[in-house]
C-alpha cells in the first residue's frame, strides 16, 4: 500500500506583505531536504487574515499564483496554502492546490467568518475539492469550515483518505480547533492535518499555531504550539485501510446530500 510524504509549515506571517512573506517562505521551502510531495502553508499565507481585499487580491496569473508555480516545480511537490483571489469583481479566500507540472486545482472558503467581517468582503464557495495524489483523496478545506461537520462527512463510499485544513485560528479558541481537529479524524475514519499560523497580526490578535496531524482513531501524531516549525511526516495507507475494515462505522452513517 502507499505513503504519502507531508511538509507542514507552521510560520509567522508578515501583515499585509506579500513580497516579504513569499521571500520567507521561500527560504523554507527551498530548505526542505526531506523527500516531500506536499508542502502546506497557512491560510492567505501571503498577507495574513486580511479584510482589505480591494488593496491585496491578484488573480489567478498573478504573482503569488505563479511564485506557487515555480517554487512547486522547484520542488517537485504541491504545494497549498489559500490567498485574496479576485475573479468577475468577487473576491475568494481561495485555497490553491499547484501541481509541480504547472496545472492547479481551487477551492473557495465556504464558510466565510462572520464573526470578523469575512463575509462582508469574500464571497463564499459553494464546491468542494478532493484533490488526488498516488492514489490517495485529500479533502481541502479552510479554517472556519472545520466548525460544520457535514461539509467535511464522509459518505459510505468513503470519499477521501485525508481532510486538510489551512488556517489563520486565534490561540483564544485553540481549544475548539484541537478538539475539532480530532473529531473530524474520528468520525471520517481518515488522517485529518491542520496548518496554522504562529505570532500577532496586525489587530495584536495572537495565534498558537496548534498545527496538528491527527490518525484515523484520533491518535495525536503531531502538534506543535507558538513555535515557528517545519515538520515532516509519512502517512500509510494501510492504517486507513485497517482502520475501516476493522471497525466498519462508516456503513452505519446516515446517507444524505451535500447540494
Amino acid at each position: 500500500m502507499s505513503s504519502l510524504h507531508f511538509s507542514l509549515i507552521q510560520s509567522s506571517l508578515f501583515w499585509e506583505n506579500k513580497e516579504a512573506n513569499l521571500n520567507m517562505f521561500a527560504q523554507k521551502i527551498h530548505a526542505i531536504e526531506q523527500p516531500t510531495e506536499i508542502i502546506v502553508l497557512p491560510e492567505m499565507f501571503t498577507t495574513g487574515f486580511s479584510m482589505q481585499p480591494e488593496k491585496f487580491a491578484e488573480t489567478m496569473e498573478g504573482p503569488s499564483v505563479q511564485w506557487m508555480r515555480r517554487m512547486s516545480a522547484a520542488k517537485r511537490a504541491v504545494i497549498t496554502g489559500s490567498l485574496i483571489i479576485e475573479e468577475a469583481g468577487n473576491y475568494y479566500n481561495r485555497l490553491v492546490w499547484m501541481l509541480p507540472n504547472g496545472e492547479l486545482g481551487y477551492y473557495d472558503k465556504r464558510h466565510l467568518f462572520a464573526f470578523a467581517g469575512e463575509d462582508q468582503h469574500y464571497t463564499a464557495g459553494n464546491k468542494r475539492l478532493i484533490a488526488s495524489v498516488k492514489g490517495w483523496k485529500i479533502n481541502l478545506q479552510i479554517c472556519f469550515d472545520l466548525r460544520f461537520p457535514i461539509w467535511a462527512r464522509q459518505q459510505e463510499t468513503s470519499e477521501y483518505d485525508v481532510l486538510l485544513y489551512v488556517a489563520n485560528w486565534p490561540e483564544k479558541r485553540n481549544h475548539a480547533w484541537k478538539t475539532l481537529l480530532t473529531a473530524r479524524s474520528i468520525e471520517n475514519q481518515c488522517f485529518t492535518i491542520g496548518v496554522n499560523r504562529v505570532g500577532l497580526d496586525g489587530h495584536d490578535l495572537s495565534h498558537s499555531g496548534d498545527s496538528m496531524v491527527v490518525g484515523p482513531v484520533g491518535e495525536i501524531l503531531y502538534h506543535c504550539a507558538h513555535e515557528q516549525d517545519v515538520f515532516h511526516i509519512e502517512l500509510q495507507k494501510q492504517e486507513i485501510n485497517n482502520t475501516r475494515t476493522n471497525f466498519p462505522f462508516l456503513s452505519d452513517a446516515d446517507s444524505f446530500k451535500i447540494i
